[in-house]
């Protein structure tokens, strides 16, 4: 099985944030302008929090709260679950489902952030998987001759 070192390999490097002062509104911009579902919250080099969608629509609008006056810290998840480079892809899915969670951190053995990775690169990395293993399957049922074996 795929792992979350060789997902990100296949993936853009830049890993998108903001400072926990900003507002949510600026936060919402860039995540528009860089069309993702949440950003990292970054105080420096260290990981504080993770702002989603989610986050916007549960603590904001149906508080009917200000995306304008309201900073970042104030309603992101600071209890961030993250996963290593080493982990596999169904170990990613299997926390992403019991967790009810989309977005997941990639920190390396310092806790330093090397990357992100969304149920939507879990997914295309699942069935990438499915597929091969049905055409390996497939040139195995085919055989050398391309023609059903059992026929």
């Amino acid at each position: 099985m795929e792992t979350v070192r060789h997902l990100l390999q296949s993936k853009s490097p830049e890993i998108w944030s903001v400072a926990p002062d900003a507002t949510v509104f600026e936060a919402l911009q860039l995540m528009a302008e860089k069309d993702v579902g949440a950003l990292l919250v970054m105080d420096g080099d260290r990981l504080v929090g993770i702002f989603s969608e989610r986050d916007y629509a549960r603590k904001v609008i149906l508080r009917d709260r200000s995306s304008r006056q309201t900073l970042v810290r104030e309603i992101m998840t600071s209890q961030v679950i993250c996963v290593s480079p080493e982990q596999t892809i169904d170990e990613c899915m299997a926390l992403m489902t019991a967790r009810h969670i989309r977005h997941l951190p990639v920190v390396d053995s310092n806790q330093r952030v090397c990357g992100v990775i969304s149920i939507g690169d879990v997914v295309k990395a699942v069935i990438s998987d499915q597929a091969l293993l049905i055409s390996h399957l497939h040139s195995y049922i085919l055989g050398d001759r391309g023609e059903y074996l059992g026929s």
